[in-house]
């Protein structure tokens, strides 16, 4: 028995009579009629009773129209399934993503995204470590990663996001705190820094370290943090200044002073599997890249 019986025994006890099914469903009358004959017979029994002028379903034929009415439910289901899933309508996607990218744009962005893909399971990780975002990617526990370090591997594709500058986060107690306008670079030189240990976040750590050679200045580090609540805390304490994406300046720690640092840019990117064939993830990504700020 197929999908198409299913739906002549259903269209039968619903129309009341085989000629108006037949009209329903595009069929001559005897043609429906020898189906319904030829069902009947394998069955071995009848499935309909003539009433008058109409039919009445039988006990078996109440039965059968009860779970064929289910069974073709679920099979136009899985057909929308399919097409919604083909569009990238549905389906779960898991996104990691970099602090800088939460406090800034991409808050918006992916509240936006969920009203707008309601039947999409989206998943959120954040993370501070760069090179673990990219291997997240790589190793397929992330869809898209939302980070500003990409590892620069010929398996991933990146695409800029967001651009943002570099600010040096200060003591509001220092003298460079309260200096007009952007910071020189050099003013790492001026101040201890609050740094991220390199095991969490080494791209970043690394960073740092490049900009004070830039600059010319042997940097000293006065503490470690490794989360942006507990740098901003110890910048706060008075244990040095701390460079961190501008975007960190929504959090408004008390008893810090954001300076942007003069000729710095540093931007986020959106990482994804090169050859990635999921329609979801794809319309995901584009989707994501139309909202950027």
């Amino acid at each position: 028995m197929d999908l198409r019986m299913l739906g002549y025994v259903v269209a039968i006890a619903e129309e009341g009579s085989v000629s108006g099914a037949a009209r329903r469903l595009r069929l001559t009358q005897p043609t429906l009629s020898r189906q319904l004959r030829e069902l009947e017979r394998r069955l071995g029994t009848e499935l309909f009773a003539r009433e008058g002028r109409g039919l009445t379903p039988t006990a078996a034929g109440k039965a059968l129209v009860k779970r064929a009415s289910v069974v073709l439910a679920e099979a136009e289901a899985a057909l929308e399934d399919v097409r919604l899933a083909a569009q990238g309508l549905t389906g779960r996607v898991t996104v990691t993503f970099a602090g800088s990218g939460i406090n800034g744009p991409l808050g918006d962005a992916l509240g936006r995204l969920r009203r707008e893909l309601p039947r999409v399971d989206l998943r959120l990780e954040e993370s501070f470590n760069d090179a673990e975002m990219s291997d997240g990617v790589l190793d397929g526990r992330f869809d898209i990663a939302v980070q500003r370090l990409p590892s620069r591997d010929a398996r991933l594709a990146t695409r800029p996001w967001w651009n943002q500058p570099l600010t040096l986060f200060l003591p509001s107690a220092h003298p460079l705190a309260h200096a007009p306008g952007p910071a020189p670079l050099t003013a790492l030189g001026r101040i201890p820094l609050v740094v991220w240990p390199r095991e969490v976040s080494p791209h970043s750590h690394d960073e740092i370290l490049a900009l004070c050679d830039q600059a010319g200045v042997v940097p000293r580090i006065g503490a470690r943090g490794r989360s942006v609540q507990t740098v901003l805390a110890l910048v706060a304490a008075g244990f040095g200044g701390a460079v961190m994406p501008d975007s960190h300046r929504a959090l408004r720690r008390v008893g810090v002073t954001p300076r942007p640092l003069a000729g710095t840019n540093t931007t986020l990117y959106l990482v994804w599997r090169a050859g990635e064939t999921d329609p979801l993830v794809h319309r995901f990504r584009d989707t994501l890249a139309g909202l950027a700020g």
